[in-house]
């Protein structure tokens, strides 16, 4: 068989998996559902790369179909299905198509660009950057499940804040600006940001329900 298989890509798969499942609920209406499973995958992205790098005896090509593999996992994950979301969840139209195709071409623009950065480092085997130019892709598996929340209190307007959210998302992955890297601290509480705004989603939902809320 084609291609490399041992546990450090395991997580990339998980990832890509899990935003797969969350299109299908995203395109049946199971919006909260998709929003989990945004979050889960950005779980496991978080994490892949350390993983990866844990393993010691990996050969160069091994490393390198591992850079490929993750930024292909990336655009499904943080570009499509994030896109594909935002659609279901009322950004149409004309103004609404140009928000989901701006948003995903400066991911892909993004991606393809590090791609290449991260090539030429490993060839000339320079150590990682302590910074992020511009804003990460998978951000936005942090910035949906927390923007989500607003559609609890402003309905009707939700869909106007997604497509300023995906302008402005966009256009933050392709802006030239440093931005230091997370600790595992800071890592820490941004997944638990996500986790309390994850089960606000569902315990409110549930009370809209039994109150006889349309969700």
């Amino acid at each position: 068989m084609i291609g490399f298989y041992n546990y450090t890509v395991i997580l990339t798969y998980m990832s890509l998996i899990s935003a797969i499942l969350g299109m299908t609920f995203a395109t049946n209406g199971h919006f909260k559902l998709a929003i989990f499973c945004l979050a889960l995958s950005g779980f496991f992205d978080m994490f892949d790369g350390k993983v990866a790098r844990r393993k010691k005896d990996r050969t160069d090509n091994e490393k390198l179909f591992g850079i490929q593999l993750d930024s292909l996992c990336d655009v499904v994950a943080f570009g499509a299905f994030p896109s594909l979301l935002c659609y279901c969840m009322g950004v149409k139209g004309s103004l609404g198509m140009l928000a989901i195709g701006f948003y995903c071409i400066c991911g892909v623009i993004r991606l393809a660009y590090f791609n290449v950065v991260e090539t030429n480092n490993f060839f000339s085997e320079e150590e990682h950057e302590k910074v992020y130019h511009g804003l990460p892709i998978t951000s936005i598996a942090v910035i949906l499940p927390v923007l989500y929340l607003l559609h609890f209190v402003l309905p009707y307007t939700f869909p106007v804040l997604l497509m300023v959210m995906l302008f402005a998302v966009g256009t933050l992955f392709i802006a030239d600006f440093k931005m230091k890297k997370p600790s595992n601290k800071v890592l820490a509480l941004i997944v638990a940001v996500v986790a309390i705004a994850i089960i606000i989603t569902f315990v409110y939902s549930r009370y809209r329900l039994m109150n006889g809320f349309v969700l």
